[in-house]
């Protein structure tokens, strides 16, 4: 049966033409996803605690799984509703899965604390982004191998559903922290408006950060769901959020009977011992509070991923924010994750040094520090800025335990035997 909501514009892919099978087109992008190194690489990556420290804490793979499990529910959710959609016209499931797979694959190793070095080693050389980054993984560097670069082909629906942030990096007045893209990625951006230009409006502050299509609408409120109860979820288990701690960051905020009634819940669930099953509770909550909406833009006549944008009831979203808040305040900003930012930033600042002394500042004695194949694509950069993007890009697809043994094997003298090296 067709799905009459997408057209030959959704399913157009980057690069050469894919060979038909029995897949629809958006089942071969999330199984290219699915079956990508670099996807694989995320049960290694930290998502709030650091990967393999207790077998029981979310890694980067599982809040993925998670985000794409949640966003096929609301994709049926909507479907079920009625309204426009009908079983010839719907939301595709298996792409909001694919886009939800693919969305978290550019976050390095360390996960906020090392996006956040990155950023800091990348500044002066146009940045590092971890949205930025998954674009650069789906569009060029997915399958890198000895050869050299490229990317997976994805589909037009794909590579937009993936595009939390669409503003360029030159095109902030300051240069930005985070939330653009790369200068070179303009082309994929042209891409997915398919070469349509840019109304003025949507270039006044961040205005195109906010211009999304439904599938990337669906994957952003997904993650945030995942995030905002999974999150607290692990900080309990953890022993970082306990109710004394709950009840003290609370005083010190402004919280009104609506939010009163969020800590109530939450501390009545910890008490019972019933956290898990509550906060599944709110999961369906938070897929049932979904919305679709006819829009009017400059994509909609091109696409229906444009004509139509979901929206979130604001009792949802303000329950959402006050558990992010809860979590940033409590765990995210507790001693013991800021020493993992400490330890982050001291590894990747001495194996950046490392590579920059190596590769780009090299003297008479060259030590080749990096995989051959690293190497060549470093040098086959003419700019400085080029052959950071590159050196960027290792160090990104490091997982937690790549990165700790490599910067053993340059700096501890007491570790890098031959049976280290691998």
């Amino acid at each position: 049966m067709t799905n009459h909501f997408y057209n030959d514009f959704d399913r157009e892919n980057l690069g050469e033409a894919r060979r038909p099978d029995y897949r629809t087109l958006f089942q071969i992008d999330r199984d290219r996803v699915i079956h990508a190194h670099a996807f694989r690489k995320l049960q290694s990556k930290t998502q709030v605690f650091l990967s393999g420290e207790y077998d029981f804490y979310r890694t980067r793979l599982t809040h993925s799984m998670e985000v794409a499990q949640i966003g096929r529910s609301i994709c049926q959710f909507l479907r079920t509703r009625g309204g426009v959609l009908t079983d010839e016209f719907f939301i595709d499931p298996d792409l909001v899965e694919a886009v939800s797979l693919a969305h978290d694959l550019g976050h390095p190793p360390f996960g906020h604390s090392g996006e956040r070095t990155l950023q800091e080693l990348m500044k002066p050389y146009g940045g590092f982004e971890g949205n930025a980054q998954t674009l650069h993984l789906l569009t060029e560097t997915m399958y890198q191998n000895e050869s050299g670069v490229r990317g997976m082909r994805p589909t037009r629906a794909l590579a937009d559903g993936v595009l939390k942030y669409k503003k360029l990096f030159s095109e902030f007045t300051e240069v930005p922290r985070n939330h653009f893209l790369y200068d070179p990625q303009a082309t994929y951006r042209s891409f997915v408006f398919g070469g349509a230009p840019i109304p003025g409006a949507l270039h006044v502050g961040e205005a195109i950060n906010g211009f999304k299509s439904v599938e990337c609408q669906i994957m952003d409120w997904a993650d945030d769901v995942a995030y905002s109860l999974n999150d607290i979820v692990d900080g309990v288990k953890a022993g970082f959020l306990t109710i004394e701690r709950i009840e003290t960051w609370a005083a010190g905020q402004a919280i009104g009977p609506e939010r009163q009634q969020y800590l109530d819940t939450l501390v009545r669930a910890i008490r019972t011992d019933r956290l898990e099953n509550a906060f599944s509770d709110k999961i369906g909550k938070f897929i049932q509070s979904c919305r679709l909406r006819e829009r009017d833009c400059f994509m909609s006549g091109a696409t229906n991923r444009y004509r139509y944008e979901m929206f979130v009831l604001p009792e949802a979203e303000d329950e959402a924010a006050f558990y992010k808040r809860m979590a940033n305040d409590v765990i995210f900003e507790s001693p013991q994750l800021q020493q993992i930012e400490f330890k982050a930033r001291r590894i990747m600042f001495a194996l950046w040094r490392s590579c920059w002394d190596n590769y780009v500042a090299r003297g008479d004695r060259v030590i080749n520090i990096l995989p051959p194949h690293v190497g060549r694509l470093i040098d086959a950069e003419e700019t400085e800025a080029g052959k950071a993007r590159r050196i960027c890009d290792w160090l990104a697809g490091l997982t937690d335990g790549m990165i700790v043994r490599t910067y053993k094997r340059l700096h501890d003298p007491d570790f890098g035997s031959l049976r280290d090296l691998s």
